[in-house]
């Protein structure tokens, strides 16, 4: 899944990035990518800091990086894997929040949530 303006975001693709990130060892992964930074990190470093190794770890990432959360890129004999997660999580954020307090009968909680 790819993301577009958080207005554009659909239900669909929301439901589908969450539960992209509905697995502990996921979310750990992503976790670990998004510490690494733009660099990211080598498959068996992440599998190294994050304790999920081989067939495990590729098939997370394989669902991490079909939602849109990260890349998988070769170099030289290595697979890089970055988070992409940053404007990602955001537009999940914004999903969730849009319509924040929208039928409370007290309209100033919104000031509460940011």
């Amino acid at each position: 899944m790819k993301f577009y303006g958080s207005s554009d975001l659909s239900l669909e693709i929301a439901a589908s990035v969450f539960a992209a990130l509905g697995s502990e060892q996921r979310l750990s992964v992503l976790r670990c990518l998004v510490r690494a930074g733009d660099s990211g990190l080598s498959i068996g470093k992440l599998g190294e800091r994050t304790g999920v190794t081989g067939s495990t770890l590729t098939h997370h990432m394989k669902i991490l990086t079909h939602a849109g959360l990260v890349t998988q890129k070769k170099q030289g004999r290595s697979i890089i894997c970055a988070a992409l997660a940053y404007d990602a999580v955001r537009q999940l954020s914004d999903f969730l929040l849009l319509e924040c307090c929208a039928d409370s009968s007290q309209p100033h909680t919104c000031d509460e949530h940011g």
